[in-house]
């Protein structure tokens, strides 16, 4: 037995990783993660992404940052993804199942913890944006809102949300967010897609599905530390 454990535990320190750079990227067993501080021009601090352990399946990761200025607008966005080596258009995708065990820490936290998922008309099409984006919205901290205005509540997956609609650029983004915080989130997204689909005109059956990923969008705070004791995702 305790071969055992001491094997696993040198398997978690190989898969231990630090990513401080503003791109810092990873990948293994069909999942990566990303540093991801696209925006971190409009405040100063610094933020980390480390790889905590692989599962099987899933990741366990966190994040630590500080970031002051530019109080409504994201710092960064660091994520665990799931690698889609078959492209499909959102109808042709029967299920997204997922979960999400996650904690947030520190001081005047003003952040989100949301799935952000893009959808576009060409499979190939860059990874950081597309045509469409869908955001699940499990928490949130300090009054951040969504990009557009509130359309009401809608249920979805069995629960209440309120679903905002507004764009980045010509990007259409549909933010459904949870009432109070979800610390444990298991669920499917597809049936967001099927709402937005027979309430919004979202043409499930031309767009491809080019990223699922879950993490914290980073607005203003110190001594953050948000952590992801559990990810899992998968497309059928």
């Amino acid at each position: 037995m305790k071969s055992v454990l001491a094997f696993s535990a040198l398997l978690s320190l190989a898969w231990a990783q630090d990513l401080c750079s503003q791109y810092s990227y990873y990948s293994a067993n069909g999942y990566y993660l990303n540093n991801n501080a696209w925006g971190q021009s409009a405040g100063t601090g610094s933020q980390c992404t480390h790889v905590d352990k692989l599962l099987n399946p899933g990741v366990q990761w966190h994040a630590e940052w500080n970031w002051s200025g530019g109080d409504n607008n994201v710092k960064g966005y660091p994520y665990s993804g799931r690698e889609l080596p078959t492209k499909k258009t959102i109808s042709n995708i029967g299920s997204m199942q997922t979960k999400a065990e996650w904690r947030y820490l520190g001081d005047n936290i003003r952040a989100d913890i949301a799935y952000d998922i893009f959808t576009s008309a060409d499979p190939n099409h860059a990874t950081s944006s597309g045509d469409y984006e869908l955001m699940v919205w499990i928490g949130r901290m300090g009054g951040v809102q969504p990009i557009g205005s509130s359309t009401g509540t809608v249920n979805v997956a069995g629960q209440n949300w309120d679903l905002w609609i507004g764009y980045n650029g010509p990007m259409k983004v549909f933010s459904f967010v949870a009432p109070s915080a979800i610390a444990t989130f298991e669920s499917n997204i597809k049936p967001f897609f099927d709402h937005i689909t027979n309430t919004q005109g979202f043409p499930a059956s031309s767009q491809y599905l080019t990223t699922f990923q879950f993490g914290t969008e980073a607005f203003t705070g110190s001594n953050a530390r948000f952590d992801v004791w559990y990810w899992y995702a998968d497309i059928n």
